[in-house]
């Protein structure tokens, strides 16, 4: 019950995001950065009519579609945020924020990023443009990431011929940072490092970081191709900030210890997802 309310609050306040993107930051400036959203703003301007009623009434539609031919869980994911974002665009203000159109542009493109991060952690949607490649990927196989690119391609289009061009360049930008923020809220900010270590002082150092460091090791056995010598290759992950610390006491070990790191986007796990007795 604790999970499924967290998860409706961080729904709302995604949601909250991407009206507030819209209605302060894209919208006064006229730039129509692909979806659902940049549609409304588009038949706005062409029409006259409330972006935010644009949005409920198309909704409404994605709602059913997810729910005839996705299942109930899809529509579960998908009917809260469909149904507050129509609410919350219709009662923010339409204010230009910003008078600096790049500003604002920036800014806005930063927010909506962040909504649908936090949307697409919770596998969750706001409705709009997001559940028609979801179907076409169930019934005829298409890549989702091909009809999201072509619905975004239609929306931007079309904002060329109805505001200045302008808009149009930055639309597109928009588009890209929305999509770099995305991508580093998903494995920027929780990165991990995996460090795989060849020293001679082995156990000494797994000794320390079982002991004092508070840092499970695993051991892997390994075989040297050129002096077919068998030995311990030590795996140990942990967070970026502890990293430099693990260096340094290696180094304290040994000198020439040999230490492969990868950077780990994702861990899952005792000590990380969870903690001892939290099960």
């Amino acid at each position: 019950m604790v999970a499924r309310l967290k998860k409706i609050i961080l729904i709302i306040l995604a949601t909250t995001f991407l009206a507030l993107s819209v209605n302060l930051f894209l919208a006064p400036h006229n730039i129509a950065a692909g979806g659902l959203t940049g549609f409304a703003v588009i038949l706005e301007a062409m029409l006259g009519l409330d972006r935010s009623v644009v949005v409920f009434v198309v909704n409404m539609i994605i709602i059913i579609l997810a729910y005839v031919f996705l299942g109930k869980e899809v529509f579960f994911n998908t009917v809260i945020g469909a149904a507050y974002l129509p609410i919350i665009m219709g009662l923010i203000p339409h204010e230009m924020v910003l008078v600096d159109a790049m500003l604002s542009m920036i800014i806005g493109s930063v927010l909506f990023g962040l909504g649908v991060a936090i949307l697409f952690h919770n596998q969750a949607s706001s409705g709009g443009t997001s559940i028609p490649p979801l179907i076409l990927k169930k019934y005829f196989d298409i890549n989702p990431s091909i009809g999201l690119f072509l619905t975004d391609s239609f929306v931007v289009m079309l904002s060329l011929f109805v505001f200045e061009l302008d808009s149009f360049f930055y639309a597109i930008i928009s588009i890209f940072i929305t999509s770099v923020t995305m991508s580093y809220l998903e494995s920027g900010i929780n990165k991990k490092k995996t460090v795989y270590i060849l020293s001679e002082k082995s156990e000494s150092i797994i000794n320390y970081l079982l002991h004092e460091f508070k840092r499970g090791v695993t051991i892997i056995p390994v075989i040297g191709a050129y002096t077919k010598k068998e030995t311990k290759m030590l795996m140990v992950t942990l967070s970026s900030k502890d990293y430099q610390r693990l260096i340094s006491i290696v180094d304290e070990y040994d000198k020439k210890a040999f230490i492969i790191t990868n950077t780990t986007t994702e861990v899952h796990g005792l000590g990380f997802t969870y903690e001892s007795g939290s099960v």
